[in-house]
C-alpha cells in the first residue's frame, strides 16, 4: 500500500515536472516567434520606405527604377514562423536595395538634395535601427529557448515534444567590418 502511494506520489512529480517544462518550452518559443515577428514588420517598415525612394529614383533614371523594382518585387513576408535564414536573406536584398540607390543618388546630385529623399533616407536609417534591435531580441529569446532544449534533463522533454534548437540570426556581412581611418 505504502509502495502504492510512493510509486503514484512520483507519478504525479514527474508529470507535474514534465508539463511545467512543456510550458516553459511553448512559452520561449512563442517568444522568439514573436521576436521574428517584429522583425517582420520593422522590415516591412524599411520596404515601405525603400519603395518611396525607388518612386523619386524614376523621374532621374528609368532604367535604375526598372532594376530597383525588380528588387523590391522579390520581397517576401517575414512572420513568426520564418526562420533566421529568410530573415538574413532579407536583410540582404534590403542592404542590396539601398546600395543600389546610394549609387543613383550618387550619380544625380539632385535627387541627394531632394527633400523628400532625405526624409525618406532618415525613415530608412530609423527603421534599420529598429531591425537592430529587434535581431539583438530575437537572438536573446533564442538564447534562452537553446537552453532549455539542450540541456538536461528538459532536454528528454524537449526530443520527446520535437522541440528543436533554433538558428540564430547573423549580422549581415560588411557591417561587421570597421572603417578605414585612414586619411
Amino acid at each position: 500500500m505504502i509502495a502504492a502511494i510512493i510509486i503514484i506520489a512520483l507519478l504525479v512529480i514527474l508529470v507535474s515536472w514534465f508539463i511545467k517544462v512543456q510550458r516553459d518550452l511553448v512559452g520561449k518559443d512563442e517568444m522568439c516567434q514573436n521576436a521574428m515577428s517584429q522583425i517582420g514588420v520593422q522590415q516591412n517598415s524599411r520596404w515601405d520606405a525603400l519603395t518611396a525612394l525607388v518612386e523619386l529614383v524614376k523621374s532621374y533614371n528609368e532604367h535604375e527604377y526598372k532594376t530597383l523594382k525588380d528588387v523590391i518585387a522579390m520581397r517576401k513576408q517575414i512572420t513568426g514562423t520564418s526562420s533566421a535564414a529568410d530573415a538574413n536573406a532579407q536583410e540582404a536584398a534590403i542592404a542590396g536595395a539601398i546600395r543600389q540607390i546610394n549609387v543613383v543618388a550618387e550619380q544625380y546630385p539632385d535627387l541627394k538634395a531632394n527633400e523628400n529623399y532625405a526624409k525618406t533616407m532618415d525613415s530608412v536609417n530609423v527603421y534599420e535601427n529598429q531591425v537592430r534591435l529587434s535581431r539583438m531580441t530575437y537572438n536573446d529569446t533564442v538564447t534562452k529557448f537553446n537552453k532549455v532544449v539542450r540541456q538536461f534533463p528538459e532536454s528528454i522533454v524537449a526530443n520527446i515534444l520535437h522541440f528543436s534548437v533554433k538558428d540564430y540570426l547573423q549580422e549581415p556581412q560588411g557591417k561587421t567590418d570597421m572603417p578605414s581611418m585612414a586619411i
